[in-house]
């Protein structure tokens, strides 16, 4: 399973490569907003600190329009992958650029058939968004469940990037279901390693050691 983090800010996507977690990135207009600074070195700086997809959105509503996008997009760096909408005129963007061999992730699924629809229409990436899911009191994780058994069934090569994560409980589910990535907010990705059972175990061991007479 890999995992990529969400979000544009350089200084949470330096820690979590460090650390040796992170395969990728994902973005968004909101995630860059956030940051006040200009689009392009931005995420030519993401695409330096992660040798790993980067993912930044394509804004337009026409299809004509977005694949005029996602080529300028895809120029910045070798990494990108280009989300694209769940819509008509995106899954049209989709089957054209991956003609090109540009990358794709078609974002803001929220239903099997959506999804079955960016697979056939060749997209990389399909991002199912859970945590959206849940907000309005549907279960977010039946969706990428749902969605695996598909894709399983047809062979398709669309990988799935379970998105909108908001606790470790989706990140468990979504690795024991084999999706194939989680994209993670850096919040979340610290929350995975801790355990009060393990502070306090630490915590005991050094006071003990310190007990310890050491010549």
């Amino acid at each position: 399973m890999k995992f990529f983090i969400d979000t544009a800010n350089v200084e949470e996507i330096r820690k979590a490569h460090d650390m040796g977690l992170i395969d990728g990135v994902t973005t968004n207009p909101t995630l860059i907003s956030k940051e006040g600074r200009d689009f392009r070195p931005l995420v030519s700086e993401i695409c330096e600190i992660v040798d790993g997809p980067v993912s930044v959105e394509a804004v337009s509503a026409k299809s004509e329009d977005l694949v005029a996008e996602a080529r300028t997009l895809s120029e910045i760096h070798e990494n990108i992958v280009v989300k694209i909408p769940m819509t008509f005129e995106g899954l049209r963007a989709v089957r054209i650029l991956t003609s090109e061999g540009i990358a794709t992730n078609v974002t803001l699924i929220f239903s099997p058939t959506q999804a079955l629809l960016a697979a056939k229409a060749g997209a990389t990436y399909a991002s199912p968004f859970i945590g959206r899911l849940d907000d309005v009191s549907h279960v977010g994780m039946d969706l990428v469940e749902q969605i695996i058994a598909i894709y399983d069934n047809y062979d398709f090569n669309t990988l799935v990037i379970v998105a909108s994560i908001r606790n470790p409980i989706h990140v468990l589910e979504a690795a024991l279901m084999g999706a194939d990535i989680a994209t993670i907010p850096y919040t979340v990705l610290e929350q995975l390693a801790k355990h009060p059972l393990t502070d306090v175990g630490v915590e005991r061991f050094l006071d003990d050691w310190k007990k310890i007479p050491k010549k």
